[in-house]
């Protein structure tokens, strides 16, 4: 989310030495330590014990387009669901940090209320449709205002960009000495001809020291680990980690918004659950 997903052997396979995937974990092996069931009145706000907002509008580092609020109009609870919604707004929008934006969105976060080193995050989630959009299901390392970023670590869940619509990116962020940032990443997609928009779908990710795996609802798709991470980049992955929700509106990888971009926009997300190893 925070930086354009790079093509890496370690999460297409083609590693010649690649160490064999394990076999996910049954179920049964997991405790549920934190949840959010969105089960809130309809036009509720989200649960300000588990959520907070970042706000502001200069672009995230990605010349994204939006400026982000803490309003209803673009996070509420709907119909047992988080709904976050990207609107174009007219005239343009004057956001908190003083830009001005012809689209307003959310980013949701759980920084200062809950953050956990391993285990299983998981939502399920139906994405937003349209050139431009860019929903998000994602982590940072808990220490990122004191180490900064890539420091801290990214775990990206889940990133679909709108020109892609049967495709979700899983993707893992952090430190380097050689290059930007040490990435690993990988791609799940849906059978020809169906989308992410046209349905709910569970994205999770499983951690332990020194691996974490990807899921698309029930497919293993990913396994990144410590002992295939890049070189000269440095394994982060082994501190306490908080969850982001967020619908950007472009950016340098998803582009910008077209004339077949309907707005307003959604992002749907009914549950995120997180779990500890039994």
């Amino acid at each position: 989310s925070t930086t354009i997903v790079l093509a890496c052997c370690l999460g297409c396979g083609c590693s010649a030495d690649r160490l064999p995937i394990p076999t996910p974990p049954s179920p049964a092996s997991w405790t549920l330590v934190w949840s959010d069931e969105f089960g809130s009145p309809d036009g509720s706000a989200p649960d300000p014990s588990k959520w907070t907002f970042d706000t502001g509008g200069k672009g995230w580092g990605n010349t994204e387009l939006e400026c982000y609020t803490n309003r209803l109009q673009n996070a509420q609870i709907n119909g047992g669901n988080l709904v976050i919604t990207a609107q174009q707004e007219n005239p343009p929008f004057v956001c908190s940090d003083g830009s001005t934006n012809s689209y307003t969105s959310a980013r949701l976060k759980t920084q200062g209320l809950f953050s956990q080193a391993y285990g299983r995050f998981e939502a399920r989630i139906k994405v937003s449709a349209g050139q431009g959009m860019w929903p998000a299901f994602w982590m940072l390392g808990k220490d990122i205002t004191t180490a900064g970023w890539p420091t801290c670590g990214e775990i990206d869940i889940m990133e679909n960009i709108g020109k892609e619509p049967g495709t979700v990116h899983g993707s893992l962020h952090g430190p380097s000495t050689t290059t930007r940032t040490s990435d690993a990443t990988s791609i799940f997609t849906l059978p020809a001809g169906q989308a992410f928009a046209d349905d709910f779908h569970l994205f999770a990710v499983e951690w332990e020291p020194g691996a974490v795996r990807f899921y698309v609802d029930s497919n293993l798709y990913a396994t990144f680990s410590e002992s295939q991470w890049p070189a000269g980049g440095t394994w982060v992955f082994d501190h306490p980690f908080f969850i982001i929700l967020n619908l950007a509106v472009g950016g340098n990888w998803p582009g910008s918004p077209d004339s077949t971009t309907v707005f307003p926009e959604h992002l749907l997300v009914d549950y995120v659950r997180v779990y500890t190893r039994q």
